[in-house]
């Protein structure tokens, strides 16, 4: 008895996405459903090609056709994606799906860091990605990309003289290390620093973006807030170190988000330099900053902990190599940044879907 695109759907009914806990029938995820006798074959349509369940819902997607339709049928499920937009897109960045700030409570934490192979893992995984280094005062991404010598070209865009980002390691780049002498001090006071940065984003051609990755300068300030009024932020994640006094100072960073009058969502905590792994002993972890700080902040506060970072010599030197320490394939830190990546694209999905359904309602 052949099988029908009916008993299909039905039986795909029963399979969840474990984030945004609607089955993927309704979500509108199954595309390109096609049927002959028992052969099934369809598409999943994922909401990032950075899903880190991706390999569980498609053997659930299997089991739901086998035990609910016919347990002799050949099923043939595509994996595939187009990363969620959030619902604020403004006139602003219009083409760009997701806007992601990376901030710190201090300086020291390797924010800079994190951002940077944040961006590169999330190319990696498919995604369109752009990083903006809004560190004014002290600007790094263009030693971390390799590009200290590039300068933006300028084009035509409608009549109006457009900023092209300097592209790396297929990551569009734009940062105020472009327009200064890197041998000299920036010393800008607030509304100009803001002047600046607010030109990375308005006078740039940035294109089509699924993520734009935004390197926070540390602390809490005039950029911060500037940066929070006018552009559309998906959510922050905020970068700690295990010490205490780190951990106290990444809290304040997220009661700044938190205010009523800025309320940015929180994606959560990435706990940088968690714990030293030597390379002749890479299986060994040493605590020697403390441990699970991180892990209990982000508990006390209710957000999810997103990554564990280790202290590794080589990301260190990676970064001021220009090539970041995620494009040192199947190593730890490399690992440690592509998982840190996928969760933080799996946050920035559930936010997404939050905000469509309160629109909804």
């Amino acid at each position: 008895m052949s099988i029908t695109k009916e008993q299909v759907l039905e039986a795909l009914k029963n399979v969840d996405d474990p984030d945004l806990k609607k089955d993927l029938v309704t979500l509108g995820m199954i595309h390109d459903l096609n049927v002959e006798g028992k052969n099934v074959s369809f598409t999943v349509m994922l909401t990032t090609p950075a899903c880190p369940m991706k390999e569980m819902i498609h053997k659930a997607c299997v089991n739901a056709i086998l035990h609910f339709v016919d347990k002799e049928a050949t099923v043939n499920v595509k994996m595939s994606a187009t990363v969620s937009a959030s619902q604020k897109s403004g006139p602003l960045l219009p083409k760009v799906k997701n806007i992601i700030a990376v901030a710190s409570g201090k300086g020291g934490v390797g924010k800079s860091t994190i951002a940077s192979n944040l961006a590169l893992a999330l190319a990696k995984q498919g995604a369109s990605v752009g990083l903006v280094d809004a560190d004014i005062y002290g600007p790094s991404q263009t030693i971390m990309f390799d590009v200290v010598h590039e300068k933006p070209m300028i084009k035509d865009v409608n009549g109006v003289n457009k900023i092209v980002p300097v592209e790396s390691y297929g990551v569009k780049l734009l940062s105020i290390g472009f327009f200064a002498d890197t041998s000299q001090a920036i010393v800008w006071r607030g509304p100009m620093a803001v002047k600046a940065l607010t030109q990375l984003f308005s006078d740039a051609d940035w294109g089509e973006l699924d993520y734009m990755i935004i390197d926070l300068p540390p602390g809490t300030g005039d950029i911060h807030l500037s940066l929070v009024g006018s552009i559309p932020l998906n959510g922050v994640v905020i970068v700690s170190t295990p010490q205490n006094i780190a951990l106290a100072d990444a809290q304040k960073g997220i009661g700044m988000f938190q205010l009523p009058q800025i309320n940015v969502p929180i994606l959560g905590i990435v706990e940088n330099m968690a714990y030293f792994t030597p390379a002749e002993l890479p299986n060994n972890k040493y605590y020697i900053f403390g441990k699970g700080g991180a892990k209990a902040l982000a508990e006390k506060l209710d957000v999810p902990l997103l990554g564990e970072i280790p202290l590794v010599q080589s990301i260190c030197e990676a970064g001021d190599a220009g090539r970041p320490a995620v494009m040192q394939d199947n190593t730890p830190q490399a690992l440690a940044f592509m998982q840190l990546a996928s969760n933080v694209a799996q946050q920035v999905s559930i936010v997404n879907a939050n905000k469509k359904q309160e629109v909804l309602n």
